[in-house]
């Protein structure tokens, strides 16, 4: 493996010669620790799905190739010169021909080197509107649209119909301290909301604002009970335990280790049902794990099973031989593999609240497109919703993304509709047609 000369890409796309086939995306750079990580959750925040994938490294050089497919049935646009210019952003930098390892700072030191980027600047979007139908999709589907991220979000609704969202968002281009840039957010969300919206601003958020709106927005409601409503492993008639149904593929998930198969690498093999971001989940995993692969292979078939191989070590370089930490992986991918997110729903007295959850990477990134997600489930079931909250939780030492969403009922929901807004969440979440 080497080193592409000047003329070569780090990243190539090459479009499918046919409607229907898969897009070949080609990332070769430098290594570094989850950089696999990284380029799932950019092709997840795309809405594309990996059909195929293949990486390899010797330790300083990688060679990652995605087949890619818009997930859902009906063609989308896809932004391909964004995405590449989003996996370039993900790329670490090569230092030039003759830097060592030993010369790491020369190559920091001359700015060439990869370094942590800079934590993006925090804004706060303050939107008053009157309420309608799908409002908070068509305003998360905007956000998204423009490459803002939405960290947290605080939706009220009052008894005349009028509503007030503050989102606390970050702006993936960089740009949002420009007049421009907010003046271009503020355009498409007056061209979306029309007359219905009074007052729609945008400023960067201090941290007192921050920690001020944090404490108001306290889980202190998050009761036990609720806890292990949303966490117990067991099944409960209110909450469905994703990946049981759905995926097509079957509910069967194997994950093994063998250490016979190489003299220097784990294989780590692993079988189960597909489902929207599923590389993207194992990869996770293995970084937060803090295991390397040197070699790894990705298929989805058409009945809707997945198979992948990986080639790990340790951060030392080493084999997994420890026999508790296999189990520990092993069994860890298989309960996030069948439940890489909790959807439930619980009673608030008269009104009744939507939970969903999802792990946060150590990095401290959470799951993309997942309040878009909901609020697009939401909105295709036809429910109002009049108070939205997101934040993070720590459940026995792992911390948690947990939306929030309360929608007011004249009547308690019966079974049978629970059951449908529960389905209709998770199978959105999921990427089920």
């Amino acid at each position: 493996m080497g080193i592409p000369s000047d003329g070569d890409d780090v990243v190539q796309i090459r479009h499918a010669d046919a409607a229907g086939e898969p897009t070949v995306v080609t990332v070769s750079c430098p290594d570094k620790t989850g950089l696999g990580c990284d380029l799932c959750r950019a092709v997840l925040l795309f809405g594309l799905s990996v059909v195929k994938g293949d990486m390899s490294t010797d330790g300083r050089w990688c060679y990652i190739v995605f087949w890619l497919l818009p997930r859902g049935r009906r063609p989308v646009a896809v932004p391909w010169d964004l995405l590449k210019d989003r996996l370039l952003q993900l790329c670490p930098v090569a230092p030039p021909f003759g830097f060592g390892s030993h010369d790491a700072y020369l190559a920091a030191a001359a700015g060439l080197q990869d370094v942590p980027p800079p934590a993006p600047q925090l804004f706060l979007l303050k939107l008053c509107c009157f309420d309608r139908m799908g409002l908070l999709h068509d305003v998360t589907r905007v956000l998204c649209e423009l490459e803002l991220t939405i960290r947290r979000v605080k939706v009220s609704t009052t008894p005349d119909g009028s509503v007030l969202d503050l989102f606390f968002i970050t702006d993936a281009r960089g740009l949002l301290h420009t007049k421009s840039r907010r003046e271009e957010t503020q355009d498409r969300l007056e061209s979306v909301l029309g007359d219905s919206l009074t007052c729609c601003e945008i400023d960067p958020a201090g941290e007192d604002m921050v920690s001020c709106c944090l404490q108001s927005w306290a889980w202190a409601s998050l009761t036990p009970a609720v806890i292990a409503q949303m966490f117990s492993t067991a099944d409960r008639v209110e909450e469905q335990p994703i990946g049981t149904r759905g995926g097509g593929g079957g509910t069967i998930i194997s994950v093994t280790m063998d250490n016979s198969l190489s003299p220097a690498h784990t294989l780590i093999q692993i079988q189960c049902g597909d489902h929207k971001g599923l590389l993207y989940d194992v990869m996770r995993i293995v970084k937060d794990c803090n295991i390397q692969i040197s070699y790894g292979r990705f298929y989805a078939s058409q009945n809707g099973r997945c198979e992948i191989d990986l080639f790990a070590v340790q951060s030392d370089g080493k084999k997994i031989l420890d026999q508790h930490r296999q189990r520990a992986l092993c069994c860890r991918l298989r309960m996030e593999l069948r439940r890489p997110l909790h959807v439930a729903l619980v009673n608030r007295g008269p009104d009744t609240e939507l939970l969903v959850a999802n792990p946060v990477e150590v990095s401290g990134k959470g799951r993309p497109l997942v309040f878009y997600d909901i609020t697009l489930a939401l909105k295709n079931l036809q429910r109002r919703i009049f108070l939205a909250e997101i934040g993070r939780h720590v459940v026995e030492g792992r911390e948690w993304e947990v939306y929030r969403l309360h929608f007011g009922e004249e009547h308690e929901l019966s079974s049978a509709l629970r059951k449908k807004i529960v389905d209709a969440v998770t199978n959105m979440l999921m990427g089920w047609d």
